[in-house]
């Protein structure tokens, strides 16, 4: 009978242990703001443009938006596991010079549809739904 008794208890924390180590793992991006680093093909990044204010908000209530390079723009978002799903991004329709415009057109078409997302330390990755393309971003 003590053997039951002992057993119980300790079926209880292993279960509670392994609970708080897969919530500990779960990635969350509600309430961040992040600039970008850099852009484009994984294995050629481009750095951000110099001197370009840049944004990625990420609310608790499900909107996105920001500025990446000349427009600002909003909209909504799901976050998924390491999965991201935007839905349709409006923005302003400013036309800038480049950099800007090219870096802002290669940034839109990743944060299109579903994409993966990966978060190490202050880093935040966002890979298309290709994996060819990729946003890096520093929390702010």
């Amino acid at each position: 009978m003590n053997k039951k008794m002992l057993f119980i208890p300790t079926l209880i924390l292993v279960v509670m242990l392994g609970l708080a180590a897969c919530s500990a793992g779960s990635l969350s991006l509600n309430d961040t703001n992040w600039k970008l680093v850099s852009y484009g093909p994984v294995d050629s990044q481009v750095l951000a443009a110099t001197g370009v204010e840049t944004s990625l908000k990420f609310g608790a209530d499900g909107k996105v938006g920001g500025n990446l390079g000349c427009n600002s723009f909003g909209g909504e978002f799901t976050l998924k596991g390491d999965q991201v799903t935007f839905g349709l991004l409006n923005s302003t329709l400013m036309a800038c010079p480049d950099p800007q415009m090219s870096q802002e057109s290669a940034a839109f078409a990743v944060l299109s549809g579903t994409v993966k997302v990966s978060l190490a330390g202050d880093t935040l990755t966002i890979l298309d739904a290709s994996g060819k393309n990729e946003l890096v971003f520093a929390r702010q």
